[in-house]
């Protein structure tokens, strides 16, 4: 970690107003910097979440912020009064693959107008994305300070912390944490009616329009991915961290309970099913809990993907064992695991009996952003657990 020389422009310390340049417009974030010993030290934060940047390097007038647990990273040089910034996002997204997308920031917090619609805006809606035959979940929100926040919830997961506010022509929602860079813009139209546009990252954009309905519900995550056949888990083998080939019928993933998470190091909701994965191990593990993780990465690199899984282990303090799988395609994982009728979601859960017959199967995962949902699919993981455990 560099320090500035003398010459240098000096960064300002404390909150920055950031943004990309997404396809629908200017994407806001909220970014901090601050001295830490001989260096500096960063937060994104979108909403209710405030997440540590692992390496922040200050060299001159240029700032790195190294999001390698994502393998994503911002450069970006600051102007002459180090109260602006200006560089780029790039994420990889395959083994040559990259999205790169223009990166601004200056000094001082956002000034986000305060939002003051009908009390009718905030709730739950129901969701039609033009992309989608499912319906999606919006939570709609005013915090504490009178600006809007939520989330959307679909089949295969949340999109995270979002918050935004009116600029007097559309409602903005937003985020960015090193992996997703999510832009909704919309309108309530004279139907009582949002339509709006949503963009991820640089290259996806859809359409949705959202009924407000207190009553909506999304289909319960154990009945969208079924088991089929038989769970033939010798027949199953992947390598360890180290290399070594592992069955997942070795005597070392025996228990009482057992589970096997299908994830992505790169997946936002994954990282959020694993803290509570590495939550309910730690719990229950002494108890005959066992969990594998199979992850299913981007570049088909072992060394590569291997290092990405080392990463995301150790920033969720997982102890229990991790797989690499493969390559990060729903068909590829299909096939891979042929006791499930599909891969439709990372993360995907699957839980086991002790002699390995699967009990249940869930799709997706509704994370800490998601409030009650959250709540509610954790004492239902654990409910099940618990019930494993007791036979």
């Amino acid at each position: 970690m560099a320090v500035t020389s003398a010459c240098s422009p000096q960064p300002t310390a404390g909150a920055w107003d950031a943004w990309l340049d997404s396809p629908g417009g200017e994407l806001h974030f909220g970014l901090e910097l601050e001295p830490e010993g001989e260096g500096w030290s960063a937060t994104l934060v979108n909403a209710g979440e405030r997440i540590a940047v692992p390496a922040v390097t200050v060299d001159g007038a240029q700032l790195k912020l190294d999001i390698d647990h994502y393998d994503s990273v911002i450069e970006a040089t600051f102007s002459d009064d180090g109260r602006l910034l200006d560089g780029q996002w790039v994420k990889r997204r395959g083994l040559d693959d990259w999205t790169r997308m223009d990166f601004h920031a200056r000094a001082g917090a956002a000034e986000k107008p305060l939002f003051q619609p009908a009390d009718y805006f905030f709730g739950r809606w129901k969701v039609h994305f033009r992309s989608d035959e499912q319906a999606a979940a919006a939570i709609l929100e005013l915090d504490d300070e009178g600006h809007m926040s939520g989330t959307f919830l679909t089949t295969t997961g949340d999109y995270r912390y979002l918050t935004g506010g009116d600029d007097g022509v559309n409602m903005t929602l937003s985020c960015f944490d090193g992996a997703h860079a999510f832009l909704f813009k919309f309108q309530m139209d004279d139907m009582w009616m949002l339509r709006g546009d949503f963009w991820s990252r640089d290259s996806w954009h859809d359409e949705w329009s959202a009924t407000r309905d207190d009553d909506f519900t999304l289909p319960d995550g154990f009945s969208l991915t079924r088991f089929v056949g038989d769970s033939d888990l010798s027949a199953l083998s992947f390598p360890d961290l180290d290399g070594v080939p592992r069955s997942l019928d070795d005597p070392a993933f025996d228990g009482r309970a057992r589970l096997i998470q299908v994830f992505g190091s790169w997946c936002p909701n994954c990282h959020d099913a694993s803290a509570l994965m590495s939550e309910l191990h730690d719990t229950y593990g002494d108890q005959g809990l066992s969990i594998v993780g199979l992850a299913f990465e981007l570049t088909g690199d072992l060394a590569r993907d291997t290092e990405q899984v080392r990463r995301y282990a150790a920033r969720h303090d997982v102890h229990y064992p991790l797989l690499v799988a493969g390559l990060a395609d729903k068909a590829a994982a299909s096939e891979t695991l042929p006791f499930l009728d599909r891969v439709r979601s990372y993360p995907t859960t699957v839980f086991l009996h002790g002699d390995g017959r699967v009990r249940a199967v869930y799709q997706g995962f509704s994370g800490p952003a998601t409030g009650a949902e959250y709540v509610a699919l954790k004492a239902a993981f654990t409910g099940l657990i618990e019930e494993l455990l007791a036979e």
